[in-house]
Formats: C-alpha cells, sequence, structure tokens
C-alpha cells in the first residue's frame, strides 16, 4: 500500500490507496490505514489545525470528549496544551463511564466539547443536546458531528421503528433511530446554541481535497455557548 497518492493529514503518511469502508455500501479510499480515520475525522482535523487555536492555545483547554474517536484519542492525550477527558457509557478506554444525558461534570466546566457521531443513537437527543450545553463554558464551542441527509428538509425519526434490519435501511445503520435532516442546526439552536454550520472543504484546494480524500459539501456543525 505504500505510496504518494493520498495522504493522512493527522499524521502526514502518504499511501497508494486508503481502504474501503461503509455500512452495507462500502466507500473506496475512506479509511486511513495509519491512523484509521475516515473522511470526517480528517476535515475536523484539518478545520482544529487550521481555523482555531485547540493545538496552539497558550492556556490550558479544558476539553471533553464523548464516545472519543481512536484516530484521535492518543494525538490529543499527547498534546501538553490540553486537560483532556474521555466519557463513554460502554468503552473501557474511556476515563469516565457515563450517560450522555447525564453527565456527571459541572456546568461550564469544558472549554471544547466533542460529540461525533453519537446523537444519532440517542433517543432523547433533546436531554443530551441540553448536557453537552450545560457543561460547555460560556465562550467555548463543541463539535457534534452526525450523519446528515441535507437532501432532507426535517429530521425522520419513529420509535416504533425497533427491527434492526429496518433501522439499517430507513437509518442507515441498525443501531441508529433517526435520520438528520437540514434541520439539524435549528435543533442545537434551540437549546441555546449559536451555530456555524462549516463546509470546510470550500476552503481546501481540489488536489487537497482528493489528496486527503475528503467529502466534499460535509458539513461541520461549530457550536458556541455565548
Amino acid at each position: 500500500m505504500k505510496g504518494t497518492t493520498f495522504t493522512d493529514p493527522i499524521d502526514g503518511k502518504s499511501f497508494r490507496k486508503f481502504l474501503p469502508y461503509g455500512y452495507g455500501k462500502q466507500r473506496e479510499n475512506a479509511l486511513s490505514p495509519s491512523t484509521l480515520s475516515l473522511e470526517r475525522h480528517r476535515l475536523l482535523w484539518l478545520y482544529l489545525q487550521d481555523k482555531t487555536t485547540f493545538f496552539s492555545s497558550t492556556r490550558k483547554l479544558k476539553v471533553l470528549h464523548i464516545a472519543p474517536e481512536q484516530c484521535f484519542l492518543d494525538l490529543f492525550r499527547k498534546q501538553k496544551n490540553l486537560d483532556y477527558i474521555t466519557t463513554d457509557l460502554y468503552s473501557p478506554l474511556a476515563d469516565v463511564k457515563a450517560d450522555i444525558c447525564d453527565l456527571p461534570f459541572k456546568g461550564s466546566e469544558f472549554d471544547v466539547v466533542f460529540c461525533n457521531h453519537v446523537l444519532e443513537h440517542i433517543p432523547d437527543d433533546f436531554k443530551a443536546m441540553q448536557e453537552l450545553y450545560r457543561v460547555l463554558k460560556p465562550g467555548g464551542f463543541g463539535v457534534f458531528q452526525i450523519p446528515q441527509d441535507l437532501t432532507r428538509a426535517i429530521t425522520f425519526e419513529d420509535d416504533t421503528i425497533t427491527n434492526e434490519e429496518e433501522r439499517a435501511k430507513i437509518f442507515g445503520q441498525y443501531d441508529h433511530v433517526r435520520i438528520y435532516g437540514r434541520d439539524y442546526f435549528d435543533k442545537l439552536r434551540a437549546i441555546g446554541f449559536k451555530v456555524d454550520a462549516v463546509d470546510y472543504t470550500k476552503n481546501i484546494s481540489k488536489e487537497k481535497q482528493v489528496r486527503y480524500c475528503l467529502m466534499k459539501g460535509e458539513l461541520l456543525p461549530i457550536c458556541y455557548k455565548l
């Protein structure tokens, strides 16, 4: 797999090709062989690196990472400017075992909160969003990525759909309980967040979009507590 066609911006390693990945239908060149990052991870890394002080802040940032992704975990832990705490209801890798709907942290405790590809699994996502807002400091920001169908105006959910095959067909995965539409950002705003739906691929050249294997047009939900 050695080569220079594709590069993972997280560790800078290059390959002739990335690995296919996907639930059901697989996407070619989606998974980096080195960090195991997907398109959304690489996009978030580039945004944090280029548009925030996440890696460069001279002030220590207190960070909460819910359901931490493997491609970020060790790298974030090594950052000297981060006081980095992970939480998950099930993962043995997490520092704190906790339910996202009842987080065991003080209000306004964290400068940065990550919660990516979690909310689509949570029956009461409104309560989970309230908890994310509660623990974020005023002036802080969160990134709450989800699988999103941008052709759909309104989020679709139906709690009577419990069959795993039917969930996979309708929601995209057997353990998802909804498919978010364009109204996802308004749901976050209703909680109190200021939300920027950032199409960061617009800031990246077409050549680099291909080299980093990014998904053109993917929106990053950058959420601020004012």
